[in-house]
């Protein structure tokens, strides 16, 4: 297995880092049609349990 010969500077790590922690992101959150609470996109609403229009799980009770 090959070893590097010289340390990589500091500039250099910096640069290939940022190009990965740049491609993370917070989730998409979109508006419930049915409530109006936050909801991901392309998932059952947790506090109405619509999707698509239908009634796929029951509401959760707030305790």
């Amino acid at each position: 297995m090959a070893n590097p010969r010289r340390k990589h500077s500091k500039a250099r790590t910096r640069k290939r880092r940022s190009v990965y922690y740049a491609g993370l992101r917070q989730p998409a959150v979109q508006e419930c049609p049915q409530c109006g609470s936050g909801k991901l996109r392309h998932r059952v609403c947790p506090s109405c349990g619509m999707y698509r229009g239908r009634q796929i799980v029951e509401a959760q009770a707030d305790v």
